[in-house]
């Protein structure tokens, strides 16, 4: 399981701080997925569904909800405050929060981060209606990411050292998991720089293990999780890639990070000890700081930040990846996150302040079908990030 692989300078150094000031929120507005919640997993169409876009505001988050009709087009449908602040990394150059998963959608909720205020929000999801059922301490500074399966709910954070805390899931409220909150020892500052933040939390299909990935370190930390939720007081560490950043499973034990630094995406296997192991080597897509990962089907689509492309991958059935088009679509907007429902693949572009959203075809190929504007661009080291779908 040992493998060798280069270690990497942050992703886009040197670029200057910027930070902002926070102020008075505004008023409420009125997949195959191998256990993915969500419905992308098919590349099929026919159901009506909602996209959420955090807009990670400083002076006060809110969600804005639009409404998915059966062809993909989005249309306006509300906004709602979280009760928390956006936040920020130093230095970042498109996506103020350096990470994947900031928003997520589980079992009929919402989860959001509130960066700026060291908070997380969980929302009752009704077709478009919001409704606000808690916000509770995030268990550290600035988180970033979340994960969740079954009753189980972890939020990374990236200030300071960074930390894991886990979260029990019931009707609706979270409660913090006795011996579930792990420092990551990163010995960042608060905010952290944004190539040395860690990047995304997620939970292994099996609910065996916690991932975090790690940008600066080049990196995955996997914690073995408890009968009750508990996390192992130490993690098993393993080389990831090139300044890795987003990733997602392909199946019970095989996952794809991205590697931003080398422009590529990677295979590893998620052994039983949770290390893991790489399986051929990295693909790279000729693109420009791939960081944020979304399956849909058979693909996977790439967010390629510095080039505002999306590429796109497979795994072919002697389990190689390959890749499938380098360009899968130019959004001229700074590509970052994305998210998933009904076999349509919706991309947040953060220079730009739009969501646009794809179908997906049976080959892989994209087309656009809607767009909506009005977003909040990135500027001044902020800017929209997080999107997630129902």
């Amino acid at each position: 399981m040992k493998r060798s692989v280069a270690l990497a300078a942050a992703l886009l150094a040197g670029l200057s701080s910027v930070g902002s000031n926070p102020g008075t929120a505004l008023a409420d507005g009125g997949g195959p997925g191998y256990h993915d919640d969500r419905k992308g997993g098919d590349n099929h169409h026919g159901d009506e569904g909602a996209v959420f876009v955090q807009t990670n505001k400083a002076e006060g988050n809110t969600i804005k909800v639009y409404d998915r009709d059966e062809d993909g087009r989005l249309t306006k449908a509300g906004e709602y405050e979280t009760g928390g602040l956006g936040g920020f990394t130093i230095g970042a150059p498109l996506d103020a929060l350096a990470s994947q998963g900031s928003l997520i959608y589980h079992k009929g909720l919402l989860f959001a981060v509130n960066a700026g205020s060291n908070t997380v929000t969980v929302f009752g999801v009704e077709g478009t209606k919001l409704h606000k059922l808690q916000v509770i301490w995030s268990g550290g500074l600035l988180p970033v990411s979340i994960a969740a399966r079954g009753d189980l709910v972890y939020v990374l954070n990236a200030g300071g050292e960074g930390s894991v805390q886990g979260f029990e899931l019931r009707k609706g409220h979270l409660s913090r998991i006795e011996d579930a909150n792990r420092s990551l020892g990163l010995h960042n500052g608060n905010p952290p720089a944004f190539g040395t933040a860690p990047a995304q939390v997620k939970i292994d299909p099996d609910s065996e293990f916690v991932l975090v990935s790690t940008k600066g370190n080049n990196v995955m930390f996997s914690y073995e999780i408890g009968r009750h939720g508990e996390l192992a007081r130490d993690p098993a560490v393993s080389d990831a890639g090139n300044t890795p950043f987003g990733f997602t499973f392909d199946s019970e034990d095989s996952l794809l990070v991205t590697e931003s630094g080398a422009n590529a995406v990677s295979r590893f296997e998620l052994e039983d000890d949770g290390t893991l192991d790489q399986v051929g080597p990295s693909v790279p897509n000729g693109q420009q700081a791939p960081c944020w990962i979304q399956r849909v089907g058979d693909y996977f689509f790439v967010a390629n930040a510095g080039s505002s492309t999306i590429s796109s991958y497979r795994v072919d059935d002697d389990g190689k990846l390959e890749i499938v088009k380098n360009v899968a679509a130019d959004t001229n907007g700074g590509s970052i996150d994305m998210t998933t429902s009904d076999g349509f693949l919706y991309v947040q572009n953060a220079t730009a302040g739009n969501v646009q959203g794809y179908e997906v075809n049976d080959d892989g190929s994209l087309r656009l079908v809607t767009t909506v504007e009005g977003l909040p661009k990135f500027e001044n080291g902020i800017g929209m990030e997080g999107i997630a779908a129902s």
